[in-house]
């Protein structure tokens, strides 16, 4: 399958971002087709490349999750002809993305206003912790921040327990709401001709993913964290069993799942308890209810029970952890696990893109994480016109470096 035929084939995007949030979201990109030029240095390379103690990881295989695909060339920002170099990157580029904080940038001479000098129907992404206006504008963040701030951590964990920090799901979730606003301009460009820029702030993605407890909180209800009950089924919930730290996930959606689930329990008179008649019964007996499964789920084998109540139309599975999800057929199978490969380590798993196409079946992750600077020769050399001499001049004067 040629490259050409992917879908964001002939897309080109000027890459500034660093570490999680911004990188996911030009990685989604790249693994669409485009073509994502990453612009750092030697003296301030993307934080992932380094070893991340701070999340268990010893070794930098986390740039792997954000970075597969892309280009790799070395600019020293702080020199003003690397600056110039990334302008001219710019303006071969349909788009430029950056996650730094707001007015960096600006001090760069690399904001829209400057970067719309050289390519006027530019479509500009910033992606920042609160945002590049408003009285928080300036704060710096990370995930955990994004999600205690924005109220989803509130929002997240049991009822009588605290809030629940939220990691690399508002990296993730951020970066996919990048994207779907790049592309949402670009398609507008194709229609208008006009560029534009987009501030998104992942404090709103984070309040955006509340709505519904935001609204009761305008209607002056006081909404709880729900743990991991829902608000029309019961039972729903994650249950201890007979293996350790192994636990079942158990959401029974109507009276015909909960009277099959019941069957396989096998307690006599539950399918006729009044506490459980129904599904409001249910929910108003949520915790009587839960109780039975617990007792019922401690000395059964978690796997087996989960094949068992499928069989029946109970939705039901164990929580896999992550070797089993690294060892999953399925997923390896459909591609949303992938091998990429660099010269410094061996192969390793990465996440492929969720997302099949029926005409495009090379998307997701088609080539090795990129080196430093890796793909200067094709950037310098062959789209800005770069011969050797002056490259060699530009790295000992390290402005490439």
């Amino acid at each position: 399958m040629s490259e050409a035929l992917l879908p964001l084939a002939g897309v080109r995007v000027a890459d500034f971002t660093i570490h999680a949030a911004g990188p996911f979201s030009t990685h989604v990109l790249s693994q669409l087709g485009a073509e994502c030029i990453k612009i750092e240095s030697l003296s301030r390379p993307d934080a992932f490349r380094k070893p991340h103690a701070v999340y268990g990881r010893m070794t930098a295989a986390t740039f792997d999750q954000v970075s597969a695909n892309k280009l790799s060339v070395r600019l020293n920002l702080k020199k003003p002809e690397a600056v110039d170099l990334a302008k001219r990157i710019v303006a071969l580029s349909d788009a430029a993305a950056e996650s730094f904080r707001p007015g960096v940038m600006g001090r760069l001479g690399l904001d829209y206003k400057s970067l719309r000098e050289v390519k006027s129907d530019l479509v500009m992404l910033s992606l920042s912790s609160s945002g590049q206006c408003g009285p928080d504008s300036h704060f710096a963040g990370y995930a955990p921040l994004f999600g205690a701030w924005g109220g989803l951590g509130w929002m997240s964990g049991y009822t009588d327990g605290p809030p629940v920090e939220m990691r690399h799901v508002m990296d993730h979730s951020a970066g996919y709401h990048a994207v779907v606003a790049l592309m949402a301009a670009l398609h507008q460009r194709r229609r208008s001709g006009e560029g534009q820029y987009i501030d998104l702030a992942a404090r709103d993605v984070a309040s955006a993913m509340i709505g519904d407890a935001l609204l009761m909180a305008s209607l002056g209800e006081d909404p709880v964290r729900p743990g991991n009950d829902d608000p029309r089924m019961a039972p729903h919930g994650v249950y201890a069993t007979a293996n350790t730290d192994r636990w079942l996930t158990i959401a029974v959606r109507n009276d015909r799942e909960w009277r099959a689930l019941v069957g396989v329990i096998g307690t006599p008179g539950a399918a006729d308890d009044p506490r459980f008649a129904s599904a409001g019964a249910r929910l108003r007996n949520s915790c009587s209810l839960d109780q039975l499964i617990t007792e019922w789920l401690q000395h059964l084998d978690a796997e087996a029970t989960a094949q068992q109540l499928q069989a029946t139309g109970v939705c039901a599975h164990p929580s896999w952890n992550m070797q089993e999800i690294a060892d999953d057929p399925h997923l390896r199978q459909r591609g949303a696990l992938t091998e990429v490969h660099d010269p410094s380590y061996p192969g390793r798993l990465a996440v492929g893109t969720p997302a099949r196409f029926s005409r495009t079946r090379d998307v997701g992750i088609r080539r090795e994480t990129p080196e430093l600077g890796q793909d200067e020769d094709y950037v310098f050399g062959e789209l800005l016109g770069i011969g050797a001499r002056q490259r060699a001049d530009l790295e000992q004067r390290e402005v490439i470096m």
